[in-house]
């Protein structure tokens, strides 16, 4: 089978469901951004830096994430959405929210009280974390635009994409910490009299 198609030669692509739409629709934007967000993570998950545990951890978002995109991906007529639900059997929900809840919390345990807003920056992996925030952050409000346009879609969605970007954060402080960088602080600048 080849990878290439050429049907999207003209800026179209086809949604799961059958319908075609301009590859600059809502939908495709917020499912490349979701899309684009699992690769910055599996970026962070290729770093030697990166405990074998949270390595795993960050395989089960990706999962997750693959799940967001395929609901996001899919037509919303009632027949695509009937084979989606026969076909994916996982999705984001209010308890996989939780689990990055509980996880958030027990990394943040370990570390001092955030004082200053933090560069985005420090050890390897943590700098790698930062990149993944912003794109989690980024694909959150390319969603948040979807739903604006009148796409029907699941609460859990926007909730699991905020609190995985809240993650990606905490975790970018626990590696600068476990490391021996520590957090490094926006440092206010005065502005230069002429």
């Amino acid at each position: 089978m080849k990878i290439y198609t050429k049907g999207g030669d003209k800026g179209h692509t086809d949604l799961f469901g059958g319908v075609r739409v301009a590859k600059s629709d809502n939908r495709v934007m917020a499912y490349g951004s979701v899309d684009s967000a699992n690769a910055t993570i599996g970026f962070v998950a290729a770093c030697d830096q990166l405990s074998d545990e949270h390595r795993s951890q960050l395989y089960i978002i990706m999962s997750d994430l693959f799940d967001m995109g395929a609901e996001l991906a899919t037509a919303q007529k009632k027949s695509a959405q009937e084979l989606l639900k026969k076909r994916l059997d996982s999705g984001v929900t209010a308890v996989r929210v939780g689990e990055l809840e509980t996880f958030i919390d027990r990394l943040e345990k370990n570390l001092p009280e955030l004082k200053s807003f933090v560069l985005p920056t420090g050890v390897e992996v943590a700098a790698r974390f930062h990149l993944a925030r912003v794109a989690v952050r980024e694909a959150e409000q390319k969603v948040v635009l979807l739903i604006e346009s009148g796409f029907a879609l699941r609460d859990e969605v926007v909730m699991y994409l905020n609190r995985l970007s809240d993650l990606m954060f905490v975790f970018s402080r626990f590696y600068n910490f476990k490391q021996g960088k520590g957090d490094v602080l926006w440092i206010a600048r005065a502005p230069k009299s002429l």
